[in-house]
């Protein structure tokens, strides 16, 4: 069994309070990430060690279940959740990492780090599966930051 990790950062033009606001909300990720089809149950805004379920695309027309678990919460910063029902993929881990960046105009942005580490195995066909995984896991963590921009934008300005 090999560990992988796959990461991708991107600029959301927002300030980091309003992003950690909308990631904070559990209910909400089907609004901005594009493998969440729904969440089925949550516990509203994260906490370390609550639990929060939703029904994922997979491959094609399939799709699974899962169940993920708040690990780790560094608030504005780190946010870090387990989950299960990705198999061939186990261990899974998402992190979520954000930095404030003021421009020069003053107006206030984030550098968001999205990762996610996983374990698989499946023997010498292993690397062969993380390529295609990877490539995937890629394009929806780019999809899911620039929805995630979108979303805060569609709201509007927040006290």
């Amino acid at each position: 069994m090999r560990d992988y990790t796959v990461s991708e950062q991107a600029i959301i033009p927002h300030p980091v309070r309003r992003v950690w606001e909308v990631i904070s909300a559990t209910h909400r990720y089907a609004e901005w990430v594009p493998t969440v089809l729904e969440v089925t149950d949550h516990h509203g805004t994260a906490e370390i060690g609550r639990t929060y379920r939703e029904r994922n695309r997979s491959l094609g027309p399939l799709t699974t279940r899962s169940t993920w678990t708040v690990r780790e919460i560094v608030p504005l910063a780190r946010r870090v959740d387990t989950g299960v029902g990705f198999a061939p993929l186990r261990d899974l881990t998402n992190v979520f990492e954000f930095e404030p960046i003021t421009r020069g105009d003053g107006t206030e942005s984030t550098l968001m780090t999205y990762a996610v580490q996983y374990r698989l195995g499946l023997g010498p066909l292993g690397p062969l599966v993380h390529r295609v995984v990877a490539a995937g896991l890629r394009s929806d963590m780019k999809h899911a930051m620039d929805n995630l921009a979108d979303v805060i934008l569609a709201e509007g300005a927040h006290p």
